[in-house]
């Protein structure tokens, strides 16, 4: 993937082959610390242990995704507020992939959907000053120019799958960055009190299956349930066919496609 030095003003390390992108920039921060800049991005062409949640991994052809990871240092936001890194992060995707279509989502907590399908996984990891947040390493795979699936993953899709054609790589990274640049600037300058509620607003209208009652799983078995709200500290809140509300936070519960 070639970028235009015109065009991108992030430090970018460009990597043909690597285990995981979070790795080898959790790696490159613990070695060399401050020298480090805010927004240092890592992308790789080949994956061969992208890390996904739930300890999942993460198929991606050679040469034809994005992979990339980039470091924040959130040290204005208090430990209890991270959640608000991932609902900037899930956006940006989000809202750069509005330019083709209106059929994107985010799935809670932060997976991009096209319809009923996946097309980018979002894992977050996060270091702590005391009640600080010290440092975000943020990893994303996103499908932009696969043409077909080889695993058993039940339901990735692509941008070439939706749109026909290939997409470039460089410019979709670009606006990306540029995109989370602009909210985590707002989030850092502006007065929290008014900026939060707006950022929350936005991350609810764009939930995945956000109307209607839809199959959920967690420790007792499936239920059906309409989603209520997301709280702050992203606690996905239902309600259930018996007008009951069901709190659960992230890995308690799962919605079944």
């Amino acid at each position: 993937m070639k970028t235009n030095p015109d065009k991108f003003t992030f430090p970018l390390i460009t990597l043909e082959e690597t285990d995981s992108t979070n790795r080898y920039l959790n790696q490159l921060c613990n070695e060399k610390g401050e020298d480090i800049a805010e927004f240092t991005t890592v992308s790789a062409n080949y994956q061969t242990a992208g890390k996904g949640q739930r300890g999942n991994s993460w198929e991606a052809d050679q040469n034809k995704n994005l992979l990339f990871s980039v470091v924040l240092y959130p040290t204005f936001l208090e430990a209890r507020q991270q959640f608000i890194l991932s609902q900037i992060v899930s956006l940006s995707i989000k809202e750069e992939l509005n330019r083709w279509s209106n059929d994107f989502s985010i799935k809670w907590p932060n997976d991009i959907y096209y319809q009923e399908k996946k097309i980018c996984g979002i894992l977050i990891e996060n270091d702590l000053a005391g009640r600080y947040i010290g440092r975000s390493i943020c990893g994303i795979g996103l499908n932009i120019n696969q043409e077909t699936f080889h695993s058993d993953a039940p339901n990735p899709v692509s941008l070439y799958q939706i749109t026909g054609k290939e997409q470039d790589r460089s410019e979709i990274l670009t606006n990306i960055l540029n995109r989370l640049q602009l909210y985590y600037n707002s989030l850092r300058m502006e007065t929290q009190d008014s900026f939060l509620p707006e950022i929350s607003a936005r991350y609810a209208r764009s939930l995945f299956r956000r109307r209607g009652f839809h199959p959920y799983q967690d420790a007792n078995g499936k239920f059906l349930a309409r989603l209520l709200r997301v709280e702050p500290d992203g606690r996905l809140v239902l309600e259930d066919e018996n007008g009951k509300e069901r709190g659960y936070l992230f890995k308690e519960v799962q919605i079944v496609l």
